[in-house]
């Protein structure tokens, strides 16, 4: 189970307002009713009502992105005797959950699809990539390091494994399986010449995400000053993907994407997973220990 825990920001109206107008051309293209678009909360992080549903799950393994839920819901969790992993775009950042206790850090490169985990900066120059990321991550900590970001065939994995990482974690690669919901407008965006060309941008949700680039991200620039903050920024954009889609456009849509979505095929999740693992290579010193064991 997987979980932002990030801080909601308080409602701002002059920024909100100016969101709206930047997307005032686009309502009166599409013909949506602006005075009808209601602000929403966006996407909620972890919260008490969450563990309280979870707690009958009791899961083996959860992980946050955006550090780390507040210290009386990480308590929950461990008490539930699940694992605790979170993600880490830094060295900082992996320090940081190792100091609160995590059983292992995701180190997740720039490559990566979706939102960016980083939590103690904003500052996307501090940004680095997975075969870059993490052997520091690795030096920096004693707890196990998963790879994220750019990793979509064996190859990627075993690279990973090599650098020390006890694991790999893939999300792009598996979008076009039939097990997935992508949307279909997602779906042709990841096979088409589109999706070599992957941007971070905020202009989805207010918080940087990396996607294929499309009609919304090029006309407004990747990264826009007036989207509201994390998540309030996507109320205002949701009724033009809603209407794009519909007639069959992603223009308007968030198309997550990482930078190697080579990977991808329209194949089970099951077989997609097999030819991931089907990699020679001797093991690493990490691979020797548990997850959770220094």
């Amino acid at each position: 189970m997987n979980f932002f825990c990030h801080a909601p920001p308080s409602p701002d109206a002059a920024r909100d307002a100016a969101w709206r107008a930047a997307l005032a051309p686009y309502y009166q293209e599409l013909g949506v009713d602006a005075a009808a678009i209601p602000a929403g909360p966006g996407r909620a992080p972890f919260s008490a009502e969450a563990a309280d549903a979870l707690e009958a799950v009791r899961p083996a393994v959860v992980s946050f992105h955006f550090g780390l839920p507040a210290p009386e819901l990480l308590a929950r969790v461990r008490g539930w005797g699940s694992k605790v992993l979170s993600t880490a775009t830094s060295v900082e950042e992996a320090r940081w959950l190792e100091a609160q206790g995590v059983d292992a850090v995701i180190a997740q490169g720039i490559e990566a699809g979706g939102h960016r985990g980083m939590f103690l900066t904003a500052d996307p120059t501090t940004q680095v990539g997975t075969m870059a990321l993490v052997p520091q991550v690795v030096r920096a900590v004693k707890v196990p390091v998963i790879a994220a970001g750019g990793i979509a065939d064996a190859g990627g994995v075993a690279a990973a494994l090599s650098l020390g990482a006890i694991a790999a974690q893939v999300g792009t690669a598996y979008l076009l399986c039939p097990e997935a919901t992508t949307s279909a407008v997602h779906r042709a965006a990841l096979t088409s010449a589109a999706a070599r060309h992957t941007a971070l941008t905020n202009v989805f949700t207010g918080r940087l995400a990396r996607g294929i680039v499309n009609r919304i991200v090029r006309e407004l620039g990747p990264v826009s000053a007036a989207a509201p903050a994390f998540p309030l920024a996507t109320a205002a954009m949701a009724p033009l993907r809603a209407k794009a889609e519909a007639a069959g456009s992603g223009d308007f849509s968030p198309l997550w994407s990482g930078q190697n979505a080579g990977g991808c095929r329209e194949i089970s999740a099951a077989q997609l997973t097999r030819e991931l693992a089907a990699f020679d290579r001797p093991l690493s010193s990490q691979e020797n220990r548990p997850l959770g064991q220094p």
